[in-house]
């Protein structure tokens, strides 16, 4: 589906690390940085998650030149971006965490910022979209006046969801959903008190209604679910499934953008919405926003410009036209299909290793192999490998009919790459056991699992390797 997000993108980054002991300065906790990750957040998040879901997003925002920007357009790789000028730096915001528990977090230049240019090219994404989702976070995009006539206009004709924010600016009339949580409902509604109970939210509903002229007002509750209110007037509660949540960080930019594709499929608001609910507490329990992040703790050496580009550095597809290997998983994906993945160097290909291969395929609907770069081999193996370059390696691989693409990485680990592709089952190749592997924490914060498929004894590319030396 042709989904276009309008919206204000954030940099969410985690710093993820351990405490043991108090400082000398004062009573508060030294926290040991582990890992600092980054992602897009805002209308950033929603479009990523599209993206990854295997829609056509294209994603209408401002992204300023500085440094939080260069970060911003790596995390979303795969979106189309459409910016206008903006008026101001990159709204940052730092979570610092001690395992998984949040302890203070840092906000820079989320102040509301004076609307940015339009482009022809934002108004047109507008106008071509299947679904629409404006997620406001109060940084002027939805002031343009340009974009506001041009989403009323689109709004005649298909399902616009607005998830408002308190600095941001009303909903244009005509939408089919706007999202607020209890909070901002009756906050908007100018209703006194904290209230979270379903029947606050349902009152907020009623009187945003027809305030802000919407078909409909999906009030959300937390863990209780959401409130639907309708022209009837009635609220219809929709719960949402018990899980165990760390961190809700997401869970509105996920229903909205859910909510979004299911109403341009044609399912009516009662349904699209419980189905939306269902998304969001899923992507709760598999880890929320952070889950996205990716590794940036460790800077780049020598100005590669690679390392801008995202984990993946090279993608190959098996036949001219077949989607690489991060859009083949999400068009597998979106058709409900099982992705499976492999890593490894793969020098000297050989029969355990197209054992291995076969195995792996005949689990699941594609096999995507995340294979070591040339310098990720010489780093692991020593300066004399590999053998057989990245690219001749690729090939080869690409030659199997077992294989359906080759992701290279550039890492010493495959956990960057895993994170994008976020394959349903990692196989390796071994006599351990599955959760041994050091990428099964990882794996399963999206719901997948690792699979291990056995050792063949005497094949080896080192044994080949020694052969050739004797005959050379």
């Amino acid at each position: 589906m042709k989904v276009t997000v309008v919206g204000d993108v954030l940099l969410d980054v985690d710093i993820n690390g351990t405490a043991t002991r108090l400082s000398p300065d004062a009573p508060v906790p030294v926290v040991d940085v582990a890992d600092i990750r980054r992602r897009a957040g805002g209308a950033g998040l929603v479009a990523t998650l599209l993206a990854r879901d295997g829609h056509d997003v294209a994603l209408v925002t401002a992204v300023s030149d500085d440094d939080g920007a260069s970060y911003l357009r790596r995390a979303l790789a795969g979106v189309a971006v459409l910016t206008g000028v903006p008026l101001a730096p990159t709204p940052t915001k730092t979570r610092v965490r001690i395992g998984t528990h949040p302890v203070v977090r840092f906000d820079e230049g989320c102040a509301p910022a004076p609307s940015p240019s339009c482009t022809g090219e934002m108004l047109a994404a507008i106008a071509s979209a299947e679904a629409i989702v404006v997620a406001d976070y109060g940084r002027g995009m939805t002031d343009n006046i340009d974009i506001r006539t041009a989403l009323a206009d689109a709004a005649h004709h298909v399902p616009v969801v607005w998830d408002p924010h308190p600095a941001g600016a009303e909903p244009v009339p005509g939408v089919a959903v706007v999202t607020p949580n209890v909070g901002e409902a009756r906050a908007a509604a100018k209703a006194g008190g904290l209230d979270p109970s379903r029947a606050a939210a349902a009152d907020a509903g009623k009187h945003l209604l027809e305030r802000w002229r919407s078909n409909a007002v999906l009030v959300t509750t937390g863990e209780d679910g959401a409130v639907l209110v309708e022209a009837s007037g009635l609220g219809k509660i929709i719960p949402a499934p018990k899980i165990m949540v760390d961190d809700p960080c997401g869970a509105g930019d996920r229903l909205a953008g859910s909510l979004a594709v299911y109403l341009g499929k044609g399912l009516a608001p009662p349904t699209a919405a419980a189905r939306a609910v269902e998304d969001a507490s899923a992507f709760l329990a598999k880890g929320g926003a952070s889950s996205l992040a990716m590794d940036t703790s460790t800077p780049s050496v020598g100005g590669d410009a690679r390392a801008t580009a995202g984990p993946v550095v090279e993608l190959f597809g098996r036949f001219p036209g077949l989607e690489p290997g991060v859009q083949l998983a999400r068009a597998v994906r979106a058709k409900g299909g099982t992705v499976v993945a492999t890593g490894g160097c793969f020098d000297l290909l050989h029969a355990g290793h197209a054992r291995t291969l076969a195995a792996a395929r005949d689990m699941g609907d594609c096999l995507i192999v995340c294979l070591n770069s040339d310098d990720s081999v010489r780093r692991l193996k020593g300066p004399h490998r590999p053998i057989v370059s990245m690219e001749d390696r690729a090939e080869l691989l690409l030659a199997l009919s077992c294989v359906d693409a080759v992701v290279v990485f550039d890492e010493d680990t495959p956990e960057a790459c895993l994170n994008q592709l976020r394959p349903d089952i990692w196989v390796k190749g071994g006599d351990y056991q599955p959760d041994e592997l050091p990428e099964a924490s990882l794996v399963a914060v999206w719901g997948g699992r690792c699979v291990t498929v056995p050792f063949h004894p005497a094949r080896s590319t080192s044994g080949l390797a020694e052969a050739l030396a004797k005959v050379s």
